[in-house]
């Protein structure tokens, strides 16, 4: 039987506000307070994994140990059928900003671009299927832990829209759907994405009677 998270506190491994408020979300109706590792001063560790599985671990099992109590850490990222299901777990990576490119930091508007520079570079009938996955691994400071996978399949659209979501959300229409993930109300984004396909995993696992 896997081990159950119960309620109390949950360490969210991230540093970006806007993925803390997406899965305290998900997560409110398990009674569970979310705290940020950004919010605790936990510094942020090396993503040196090559998959989202190990990633994710990482991030987990760093502010597990770092904060003594269960940690929730997802790696998410896009992939584009065209580009060799690039950028993939570099999703981020291609966010940051080169010394000749401004002021260091993630510039999401310059990631897209680069997305879409490399698929008009390929003419004007390259597909632009793609898909965002979502990992969440669960750890607990003693070293357990568990691991749960959702994938949202779409097709990426030019100019960005919307004003809501982060990352690539403006760029990414999920299949079914007319409305970027950025367009989309939250709660209607939150009952499709990647990430509540992942969470629907977890919440089955962890809080199912």
């Amino acid at each position: 039987m896997t081990r159950r998270i119960g309620s109390g506190k949950l360490v969210i491994a991230t540093h970006n506000a806007g993925k803390l408020k997406e899965i305290a979300a998900l997560l409110k109706p398990y009674g569970l307070d979310c705290i940020s590792a950004g919010s605790l001063g936990l510094p942020e560790p090396a993503e040196t994994g090559k998959t989202f599985i190990a990633n994710a671990l990482i991030k987990a099992r760093a502010a597990a140990e770092a904060a003594g109590l269960p940690a929730l850490a997802d790696d998410s990222g896009l992939s584009v059928v065209a580009l060799d299901e690039r950028p993939g777990v570099y999703t981020a990576d291609w966010a940051e900003r080169q010394w000749f490119e401004g002021e260091p930091g993630r510039d999401w508007y310059m990631a897209m671009g680069k997305v879409e520079g490399l698929l008009q570079a390929k003419g004007p009938d390259t597909p632009r299927v793609a898909w965002f996955s979502c990992v969440l691994a669960l750890a607990w400071p003693d070293g357990e832990h568990a691991i749960y996978e959702g994938r949202a399949n779409g097709k990426l659209a030019w100019p960005p829209r919307g004003e809501m979501g982060f990352g690539y959300d403006p760029v990414f229409v999920p299949d079914g759907r007319e409305q970027t993930f950025a367009e989309l109300d939250p709660s209607d984004k939150h009952a499709i994405s990647h990430r509540a396909d992942a969470f629907a995993k977890l919440v089955a696992d962890q809080f199912a009677s």
